[in-house]
């Protein structure tokens, strides 16, 4: 399963036509079935700010140099969009654990990545609680609160990032 996600992979990066990334769309949309819909949402809405933000700059680049954007932002955007559906498609089928069992390096650091990640949820998710049962107006602190959570969890990546870095090189990891 691996090696034909790879392939896949592959071949949706070296496609160059608007229209081969619209037929392997429709493949994955069909091979999905029921579960399409749901998962074009949440593809749309994972990627729709980032592609805003790429897609804007190219617009005020193209206005700028005087050159028609449209074809390469339907390509570009929909290269993305593919990309991210295939990879949401098979990251459900397959569990990402055993995608990258066949490194140990790998895994220890999928496992070190999923810890860190499941931890920061976990504590978001008890400060969004706390703020919500202390806070009687809530648009008047949110901002505030953004900020706040904002600071804890970057210096708290900061901190973390030191000591994984000590724990990895300890176990070898940064030896040339």
């Amino acid at each position: 399963m691996r090696i034909l996600f790879a392939l896949v992979f592959l071949f949706l990066l070296y496609v160059k036509t608007i229209s081969l990334l619209l037929a392997a769309l429709a493949v994955l949309v069909v091979l999905d079935g029921k579960g399409a819909k749901r998962r074009l949402k949440r593809v749309l809405f994972s990627i729709f700010l980032f592609n805003f933000g790429v897609s804007l700059g190219y617009l005020i680049f193209a206005a700028i140099k005087g050159i028609a954007p449209w074809e390469y932002l339907c390509y570009i955007n929909l290269k993305v969009f593919v990309l991210t559906y295939c990879v949401f498609f098979f990251f459900e089928k397959v569990s990402v654990v055993q995608f990258f069992a066949f490194s140990k390096e790998l895994g220890f650091l999928l496992t070190m990545t999923l810890a860190q990640i499941y931890s920061y949820k976990r504590t978001f998710e008890d400060f969004r609680q706390a703020f919500r049962s202390r806070v009687v107006s809530l648009r008047d602190k949110e901002y505030r609160f953004i900020a706040t959570t904002f600071d804890f969890f970057f210096k708290k990546a900061l901190s973390d990032a030191k000591e994984k870095s000590l724990a990895m090189r300890a176990r070898g990891f940064f030896d040339g």
